[in-house]
């Protein structure tokens, strides 16, 4: 039967997450809450319930919307330990990422070229930079100051009492120094650590590993985290051989480009045919620049130009301006400067927090910078054509849901990456 004709009611979903060391059940209660909300906008029925599963983390969701019930699988891919270990750094070893970091990004050309299209993932990705040597300079300065404080009180007693000379005083002026350098390096790393013990409201130290981890290889997927990729397109590859209407990827953050690179694998391995299960990619909120600019993202830049010429397939972006952590509306393909003749994919949209958000909740929002950034995996209080919970668990393919949608009129495509070779 045409797939036009067709609703689903089976559904495998795959939610690839982005750099985040929080437990995969995080991100099930968040579907739980947010699905809840939704469902009581915008009037259907919609549940979810805890399953167990030996190769990844998952959950199931059975809904009711338009009339039609649906069940769904979603299956995540878990890397929070890679993350976790990633970030488990002494203070001296970020800011060595810091400066390890800032320098490949800036030696490439990469962050200049990152500059031309948004703004606001450039401020991101500087920020962890400025607000860590902030730090730094304010806990220097603390320790300069209490330091030359206790140093001052010294050297005025020793002239109270009358020592200005002689061997008894150029000890206690040693002594006095010493003093100083004690109380210099002790309030440096006194205050350093109280820093970080701040990062959950600060997320300097977060961003730091984030960014670290990702230009660590200057664009090649670290070994340990590409050995479970290989094992997710192998769960995905044998769920397009069940007895399931779609099959739907949802990469976000940098779960997307992610996504991009076990996609192309699970596609080259032809598991895909025109005639099987419909296969989908739904990335939210991505930030591929940051990785396939980077001169050895070639496998990435290959993924991307090999994902956007496929039939049997479907590519769906979406990103909003108001988020921004992400490179809203710019065409990962494009901007990457690896779009192939015959290019169909993705089809670039914006979630439009703006509108699909009332204003109330939009100004609650408005400077919430990373609860924006999962804003695509939550409710909206007036929404448009994006539902997260109608495309995960809804009757619609996610092909017929955007049949004829034309691309955002903001979308930004042109090739703007220095480095574009690929892998043979």
């Amino acid at each position: 039967m045409n797939a036009a004709n067709q609703q689903v009611t089976r559904r495998r979903v795959f939610h690839i997450p982005g750099y985040d060391p929080m437990h995969p059940r995080r991100y099930r209660e968040l579907y739980r809450k947010e699905a809840a909300a939704q469902a009581e906008i915008s009037g259907y029925e919609i549940a979810v319930k805890a399953e167990t599963a030996a190769d990844s983390f998952r959950w199931s969701v059975a809904a009711r919307i338009d009339g039609q019930s649906t069940l769904a699988q979603v299956d995540m891919l878990v890397w929070s330990d890679i993350v976790r270990e990633s970030m488990a750094q002494s203070i001296p070893a970020t800011y060595w990422q810091l400066v390890h970091t800032a320098w490949i990004y800036i030696r490439t050309g990469t962050l200049r070229r990152l500059m031309w299209m948004r703004k606001g993932p450039v401020i991101a990705a500087l920020y962890p930079v400025v607000m860590l040597l902030a730090q730094l300079a304010a806990a220097v300065l603390v320790g300069a100051g209490l330091g030359g404080l206790a140093h001052r009180l010294i050297m005025g007693a020793l002239g109270l009492v009358g020592f200005t000379e002689g061997v008894v005083f150029e000890s206690v002026a040693w002594g006095a120094w010493g003093i100083y350098w004690v109380l210099f390096f002790a309030s440096v790393v006194v205050l350093l650590r109280w820093f970080k013990t701040k990062d959950n409201t600060l997320f300097a130290y977060y961003l730091m590993h984030d960014y670290a981890f990702s230009a660590r290889l200057s664009g090649e997927d670290p070994p340990e985290l590409a050995a479970r990729m290989t094992q997710f397109s192998d769960t995905i590859a044998a769920a397009l051989a069940e007895d399931v209407d779609e099959v739907l990827i949802v990469g976000h953050s940098s779960g997307a480009h992610l996504a991009v690179s076990i996609l192309a694998d699970v596609i080259r391995g032809g598991h895909v045919t025109a005639d099987g299960t419909r296969l989908a990619f739904l990335s939210l909120g991505h930030v591929v620049p940051m990785m396939s600019f980077l001169p050895r993202a070639r496998r990435l830049r290959r993924d991307l130009a090999f994902l956007a010429t496929q039939e049997n397939f479907t590519w769906v972006d979406v990103s909003a301006p108001g988020d921004g952590c992400c490179f809203a509306l710019c065409d990962p393909v494009g901007v990457s400067g690896v779009a192939p003749e015959g290019k169909r994919w993705p089809l670039v949209i914006s979630a439009a927090f703006t509108q699909s958000l009332s204003p109330a909740k939009w100004k609650a929002l408005r400077w919430r910078f990373f609860r924006l950034h999962f804003q695509y995996l939550c409710a909206f209080d007036q929404p448009k054509d994006y539902d997260y919970f109608q495309i995960t668990a809804g009757p619609m393919f996610l092909g017929e849901r955007y049949r004829g949608r034309k691309p955002s009129k903001s979308r930004i495509d042109t090739p703007v990456s220095k480095y574009t070779s690929m892998l043979p």
